[in-house]
């Protein structure tokens, strides 16, 4: 029995191993876009959009301004798709299970990795597919190794942040290869071999992964993979459905643990029917939590969307100037991985602290969650701020800045719903959240025009204009900063607990 609880431990080392490098090395590549659209650029893609201009010298100039609004829109269109079908990608899961999951994951990666390998000057239009295929079956890579946080429950807060810190810094493999590509290595040698490497996904999927979920908490020699046990797995999942969706999808992106339920779990299903999905939609806490997601992700997605146009006119069109902050910007995004972990920290900084008379853990959640949206916040106004002033060297700190901010947005985001609101609506709210800010990231492109229409290629105004937006963000965390003071306050009055549910509805419109 021994042999076989080491054997246990080796198998989930290996799972937690495998699926780390897997985020790190394929789920979140579509972010690492400034890099790819350097090649694609030298390459020649979208090459027939450029034309000849006089410029005031009376020589003749290249405009590739309607290029660059092409590279900008299969951007955005992968970019929203990634979070837009958030809703789909948790029914799917919770649904169909692990297997079914990676395999359509995989089918889509392998797909979009594909039609980049075959795509060439002359079909240009592929890059529309194939970066959304990337960009969707990434995603479903990430959701299915969230749950592997569920076999090491005494750290499972960390693992599942350290999995969105390497899916952001995966996008650091267009950056090798991008410096391939400048060895001799062509874009379609890269893309085969990623397409050669789903294989390897395959072979997890089947070795290393569950049929169904990994339950939490783990019974006792719970296994999976080939060598699972029939009748142990059967208990497991017959279990596991019964549960309610403790362990759906929701809960395993939110990166932390669900709060403690009673042993007979009566108690927390009439606190949590007591407050309706309608209520928690309507509540100022989730609309100005939506607001504050989707201006900063617009913010991020416009910048990573437009950053090669904007550094080919910053280093004055010197393709090594360029070819160098953007080597520069990837690496950056290799620290998220290190990143990530900071704001769980944060959130978390009460935890093995004695509470408060009558305060209970959701309350002190909430008042830990301030500082970390007002943080959040903060960091996006010096990005934002930063990336509006045209001085090249300036970049680096801009680069420093929108990868430690964009860290700190999506672990935030998650916890934040997680905490505020029942968790029988987490799913819900989540996808909710994730596609409307998805619609919201949309207005990337229309910007992106304007740009380069009207502006005449200077982001300038463009730029003031989403600092001034962003400090709409600050209204969220001051708001929950004074929804705490006021709870605490009628706490000291009244000397009595604050049920964990029935404060919200005070917050509803």
């Amino acid at each position: 029995m021994q042999g076989y609880e080491v054997g246990t431990r080796l198998r989930y080392r290996l799972t937690l191993a495998s699926g780390v490098l897997e985020c790190l090395c394929f789920a979140g590549v579509v972010f690492g876009y400034a890099s790819l659209v350097f090649v694609l650029k030298d390459d020649g893609y979208f090459s027939q959009l450029c034309v000849s201009v006089p410029d005031i010298n009376i020589t003749i100039a290249e405009d590739c301004s309607s290029q660059d609004e092409q590279f900008s829109l299969v951007f955005t269109i992968a970019s929203f798709l990634n979070n837009f079908l958030n809703i789909v990608n948790g029914y799917l899961f919770d649904r169909c299970g692990t297997m079914v999951t990676r395999l359509v994951g995989i089918f889509l990666y392998t797909t979009g990795t594909l039609l980049v390998a075959l795509s060439s000057p002359t079909f240009s239009e592929l890059l529309f597919p194939a970066l959304s295929c990337i960009a969707v079956g990434g995603i479903l890579l990430l959701l299915t190794n969230m749950q592997v946080s569920n076999l090491f429950a005494a750290h499972r807060s960390t693992i599942i942040t350290l999995y969105n810190g390497a899916f952001d810094s995966s996008s650091a493999v267009f950056l090798i290869i991008k410096v391939l590509y400048e060895q001799g290595v062509s874009l379609r040698s890269s893309f085969l071999v990623l397409s050669f490497c789903s294989i390897i996904h395959l072979l997890r999927t089947f070795l290393l992964m569950p049929r169904a979920h990994i339950p939490y908490p783990v019974p006792q020699y719970y296994t999976y993979g080939l060598n699972c046990g029939k009748a142990n797995t059967y208990n497991v999942e017959q279990s596991e459905s019964m549960r309610d969706g403790r362990m759906n999808v929701s809960q395993e992106l939110n990166g932390r643990d669900a709060p403690p339920e009673p042993e007979d779990g009566t108690e927390a299903q009439d606190s949590e029917k007591a407050v309706s999905f309608r209520s928690c939609m309507l509540s100022w806490f989730f609309l100005w939590h939506m607001l504050w997601l989707s201006i900063m992700q617009l913010r991020h997605y416009l910048f990573i969307g437009t950053l090669n146009s904007r550094l080919s006119r910053l280093a004055d069109n010197d393709p090594d100037l360029v070819s160098q902050y953007t080597n520069a910007f990837a690496m950056t995004q290799l620290c998220g991985v290190l990143c990530a972990p900071w704001n769980g920290l944060i959130m978390d900084r009460h935890k093995g602290k004695p509470l408060t008379s009558g305060e209970t853990e959701q309350e002190a959640d909430l008042r830990s969650s301030y500082l970390s949206l007002f943080l959040t916040a903060l960091q996006c106004l010096l990005f934002s701020v930063c990336a509006s002033i045209p001085i090249l060297s300036l970049q680096y700190v801009t680069f420093a800045l929108q990868v430690l901010n964009r860290s700190f947005l999506y672990g935030g985001n998650a916890a934040f719903i997680n905490i505020a609101f029942p968790a029988s609506h987490f799913g819900k709210l989540y996808g909710l959240v994730m596609s409307m800010s998805a619609i919201i990231s949309l207005l990337q492109y229309p910007c992106f025009a304007l740009v380069k229409g009207p502006l005449g290629g200077d982001p300038f105004f463009v730029d003031i204009v989403l600092i001034v937006f962003t400090l709409l963000v600050f209204i969220h965390p001051i708001y929950v900063f004074i929804h705490c003071r006021k709870t605490a306050r009628n706490r000291e009055d009244d000397d009595k607990p604050v049920a964990n549910s029935s404060k919200l509805p005070e917050a509803k419109l």
